[in-house]
């Protein structure tokens, strides 16, 4: 008999399957998700789920602790607000989220932690954050198919400050392996580089990012 864990982390691996899967409209993948809203810490937070965790690490290890609380971030794709919560517990206190799922936004609304929250998309021309207006700008496990188009990119500089960072996390084997991405995220983001719209601080593979797979994290500042 299957352990409960193992059940668990079964049902996880099926919803991330779902959710990443080629060729679905953003209002198809942002339906899953909200459907998935209810239970979907505690499904994560169960297994061997560490997105938030590091891209969480990467952000502490880019502002001094007593700059923490007057740093404005913006967390994109913040789902139930895991990076929010982690954030908070290190001292920042200047916390919005982006979340277009409207089961995931009740999640974000009933935590308390954010306080600008915009239920939206990026990359899609719909934008609304202001311009210049984030020293962070994180987003942790929501790269992939479906999900922020290589466009996103472009929104995401368009809303931090000029000197802020942007901070993306996610995995790794998404680079090649999800159409969305192949040969053309990196490409793109190295060509703003050489557009002197950003530069490259970092670029780090991590260890047990999702279920023992790989994650690999870019830190950008803004020019």
């Amino acid at each position: 008999m299957e352990s409960q864990q193992n059940v668990n982390d079964l049902a996880v691996l099926k919803k991330t399957k779902e959710v990443f899967k080629e060729g679905q409209r953003p209002e198809d993948v942002m339906a899953l998700y909200d459907g998935w809203s209810a239970n979907y810490e505690e499904m994560l937070l169960e297994g061997q789920y560490n997105a938030h965790y590091i891209a969480v690490d990467e952000v502490l290890r880019q502002v001094p602790e007593d700059q923490r609380s007057r740093v404005r971030v913006l967390d994109v794709a913040a789902g139930t607000g895991l990076v929010g919560k982690e954030l908070s517990q290190k001292g920042f206190k200047d916390l919005d989220a982006l979340e277009p799922s409207a089961g995931m936004m009740k999640k974000l609304i009933d935590s308390g932690i954010y306080n600008v929250k915009y239920q939206e998309f990026v990359g899609l021309g719909q934008n609304t954050v202001p311009k210049d207006t984030y020293n962070i700008v994180v987003i942790s496990g929501a790269m992939g198919n479906g999900h922020i188009p290589v466009s996103g990119i472009d929104d995401l500089v368009r809303v931090t400050k000029p000197g802020g960072l942007v901070i993306i996390s996610m995995r790794l084997a998404f680079l090649e392996s999800a159409e969305d991405y192949k040969d053309k995220l990196e490409p793109y983001m190295d060509q703003l580089e050489k557009n002197g719209v950003w530069k490259q601080v970092t670029r780090k593979v991590v260890p047990n990012y999702f279920y023992g797979s790989e994650g690999v994290v870019f830190t950008y500042r803004v020019a």
